[in-house]
């Protein structure tokens, strides 16, 4: 029997990795798909990438509700599910509801921090993976998917009865382990050479590491008026207040997590500098949101964070003030979408 994954949300990260998957030997991929539903149907991903070139990745079965999923009942090994995180509008653990058997893996590709609560209080026996990738990917059409740069992606289980420091493992954290080392490996074989595995608290390092980037760029671009990355960094004083931003994240992880912060992990400095030498002037994803109408990844990208430094007894006073303002003007400009209905 092959490997059998199905993507939850095949935007265009999605389905991106979704293709790589689907050319790793005896793995057949599906796609739960939305608005590019039936596009996908009818012909497929068509996939363009520096580096692997132009592609069609057909998905197995393409599904466009839950409920046709849950019946087709296939027995899922692994559900990749790589929507946007926005758990102040839904609860996308429900879309998994009937799909998850008694081995199959949760995948989840998405941004932020706590973005695996969800998913284990749903579905408290099934092994959960989390992954943070940094592959740049876009869909400028349904079923197009342009790869840009980038491939990697970090895979590690999510263990939390591990966080405090003094519980024992499980019998089931070896088998997360091994299904961890699978994922890795099919991955690899889908010529993601430099995908990686980790352990729960190794992941979860690098979860907070995404947010120094992700919580200094994305509600910094949109509260300077849709500034990018580049121009951001070289700003003399947008500088001081992302290097401000990631180090205040960089510093609270290791309190949260109990450990030091590995040292392959870059420093905010690195990063600065590296985004002053990108100069592809590329804009954060929540500027882009922003800019069509849609809701911010705040609770994930920044709520979240603050709540778990706080439970610590910690305060992370730059990301709240950004939290507070985004939040904020948010509800206003939710509040005149829906009076003009």
């Amino acid at each position: 029997m092959p490997t059998r994954v199905l993507l939850v949300g095949a935007g265009a990260i999605g389905a991106f990795y979704g293709s790589r998957l689907a050319c790793a030997p005896n793995t057949a991929v599906s796609a739960l798909c939305r608005s590019n539903y039936k596009a996908v149907k009818a012909s497929g991903f068509k996939v363009t990438s520096p580096q692997y070139g132009e592609s069609t990745f057909r998905p197995e079965h393409t599904f466009g509700t839950p409920d046709e999923a849950r019946k087709a009942e296939v027995t899922w090994d692994y559900l990749l599910v790589a929507t946007k995180a926005l758990p102040d509008v839904s609860d996308d653990s429900t879309l998994l509801e009937g799909l998850v058997g008694p081995d199959t893996s949760i995948v989840l590709v998405q941004n932020g921090l706590g973005v695996e609560e969800p998913y284990r209080k749903r579905f408290p026996k099934a092994c959960i993976l989390s992954a943070v990738t940094i592959a740049s990917a876009v869909q400028p059409s349904h079923g197009h998917i342009n790869h840009n740069r980038w491939t990697r992606i970090s895979v590690g289980p999510y263990l939390p009865h591990l966080d405090s420091g003094s519980a024992a493992a499980e019998a089931s954290d070896e088998e997360a382990m091994q299904k961890n080392s699978r994922l890795v490996e099919l991955l690899k074989a889908g010529g993601i050479s430099d995908a990686e595995m980790y352990d729960h608290a190794g992941l979860q390092f690098v979860r907070w590491h995404k947010i120094a980037i992700n919580a200094a760029m994305n509600p910094s671009s949109v509260l300077s008026g849709g500034t990018g990355n580049q121009e951001m960094s070289a700003d003399p004083e947008l500088s001081r207040h992302l290097l401000g931003v990631m180090n205040e994240v960089l510093e609270t992880a290791p309190q949260v997590l109990g450990k030091p912060l590995p040292a392959k992990l870059a420093t905010a400095d690195r990063i600065l500098n590296s985004t002053k030498k990108n100069s592809s002037g590329s804009k954060p994803s929540m500027q882009i949101d922003w800019e069509k109408g849609n809701r911010l990844e705040l609770e994930v990208i920044l709520g979240n964070p603050i709540r778990i430094a706080r439970k610590k007894g910690l305060e992370m006073p730059r990301l709240q003030s950004m939290y507070a303002l985004l939040k904020r003007a948010q509800e206003v400009r939710e509040s005149a979408k829906e009076s003009k209905l």
